[in-house]
């Protein structure tokens, strides 16, 4: 019957307990309601649910202990946020000391292939094509729809290797003849393949397309039609920049080496001035990326762009221009750009120094040029990959380099600077007139032979002409 009293909610206790009306409650007494309490754990309107507090000793006592519970809590969330920030200073030592070792690997492997020169640097180039055309593919690749499309993948290889043929086509065409021009055969056989090198490789589009219409299935036209869109923005995307790499390879090793050294000591450089000094965030896209990481980086890579053309300025075969696809060092003449020039300090500074003046490469201003614009431009290639792995939610396009990604996380800022590189060469260092290999091999590639002696017998004429007129 005691119990049925407690459990009414109109009982005298009960309107007691909600009125704290209890402010000499035994010892006994409150353990037997905390019992009860503990007991019937839903009951409403109970002490606990009204967050009664007794002001009996015992109470005061266990509240004090409840206290000091809480102060321990406290204590322990402090060590374990302690513990992470050292978990975490750790994890970014071992992702800084794996990134360097990736780094280290990396720079041997390409000054190896540099030092073999420009025939396999353009393989290194292809290749990291290839990985980049890859990753970007198996963006979009849904396990799905490749189950229900067997072979459709081929479709993309078909678009890019075809592409490949085309822009190399343009861009080696004149070392090709110049390789072969020994053989008359296989010279007869290049220049015809080199003329109807656009008929080729159009009629392999149509090809790929009828290909693709072919294969055209009932509720899958979003995805083929969207696969096909973005098989093409990758071709836009990789052979864009990668065209002209090789353009800036074959004008001499240089204008490959220079620009892409100074993308890698931009890059380093922010790594490491962010890294020890980085506070203040630079852009949303890039959470890692600061602003003292961005200026330090770019000061020192303007400085290192000086420094290192006048190194890369002193070897003949890094100068040296590519006429053909043979292998082997080149040994040229040093054109103006590679000529030392005598600079005299001014008077007033002259005698306070030991050195009457400096010795400088012309290239060394151009060289300023390059390092400002990959110090400043370049790294917008890097904020717009940033963005893009945002939009498909992801890290890194793909894990083939440990600690820094995909083949496409190292060359986002490497398109933006290969282009630059190219047309500054092409508007303010390359001679833009007619070398007499280009006019020869128009000669020989549109004239026939009876055109040909034609030509020559009045080039004869104009030479004989203009020797009579000087006596």
């Amino acid at each position: 019957m005691a119990m049925e009293k407690d459990l009414n909610l109109n009982s005298p206790r009960i309107r007691k307990l909600r009125d704290n009306s209890y402010p000499t409650t035994p010892t006994s007494r409150m353990s037997s309601n905390n019992q009860r309490d503990n007991h019937y754990p839903n009951i409403p309107n109970s002490p606990r649910d009204y967050n009664y507090t007794p002001s009996s000793p015992t109470a005061r006592i266990r509240h004090r202990r409840r206290s000091s519970e809480n102060l321990a809590e406290v204590n322990r969330s402090n060590v374990s946020r302690v513990s992470n920030l050292l978990l975490g200073d750790k994890n970014k030592y071992r992702s800084m000391w794996i990134r360097t070792c990736s780094s280290l690997w990396m720079l041997g492997g390409v000054v190896f292939i540099i030092y073999m020169g420009h025939l396999y640097i353009w393989a290194m180039v292809v290749v990291i094509q290839i990985f980049m055309a890859k990753e970007l593919f198996f963006l979009r690749r849904r396990a799905h729809e490749e189950r229900r499309l067997p072979g459709f993948w081929l479709l993309n290889w078909h678009f890019f290797f075809t592409a490949m043929l085309f822009v190399y086509g343009r861009i080696i065409q004149q070392q090709l003849v110049n390789t072969v021009s020994s053989d008359r055969f296989i010279y007869k056989l290049v220049s015809g393949l080199i003329k109807y090198q656009m008929v080729i490789c159009y009629f392999l589009y149509i090809a790929g397309l009828i290909w693709f219409i072919l294969t055209l299935k009932n509720k899958m036209y979003k995805y083929q039609f969207g696969q096909y869109a973005w098989t093409h923005m990758i071709l836009i995307v990789v052979f864009t920049q990668s065209s002209f790499t090789v353009a800036n390879i074959f004008e001499g090793i240089f204008w490959f080496l220079l620009p892409a050294a100074l993308i890698a000591m931009n890059d380093v450089a922010a790594y490491f001035f962010g890294f020890y000094f980085g506070k203040t965030p630079l852009i949303k896209l890039s959470p890692k990326k600061t602003w003292e990481g961005f200026i330090g980086a770019s000061v020192a890579t303007i400085i290192s762009a000086f420094i290192f053309a006048n190194v890369l300025g002193q070897f003949q075969w890094l100068t040296c221009p590519r006429k053909d696809l043979s292998t082997g060092w080149l040994h040229c003449d040093p054109g103006p750009l590679f000529r030392p020039e005598y600079y005299p300090l001014p008077s007033w500074i002259a005698p306070f120094s030991p050195w009457k003046g400096i010795s400088t490469l012309p290239v060394q201003w151009h060289a300023f040029s390059l390092g400002l614009f990959a110090s400043i431009m370049a790294p917008f290639g890097g904020f717009f990959a940033s963005g893009f792995k945002r939009a498909f939610k992801i890290k890194d396009f793909g894990d083939s380099i440990p600690g820094h990604g995909g083949f496409t996380d190292r060359m986002d800022c490497q398109m933006v600077m290969a282009v630059f590189a190219y047309i500054y060469i092409q508007s303010f260092i390359v001679n833009q007139d007619y070398s007499v290999e280009m006019i020869l091999d128009q000669i020989s590639r549109s004239l026939g032979h009876e055109e040909q002696k034609m030509l020559y017998v009045k080039l004869g004429d104009i030479l004989q002409h203009k020797l009579q007129g000087r006596f």
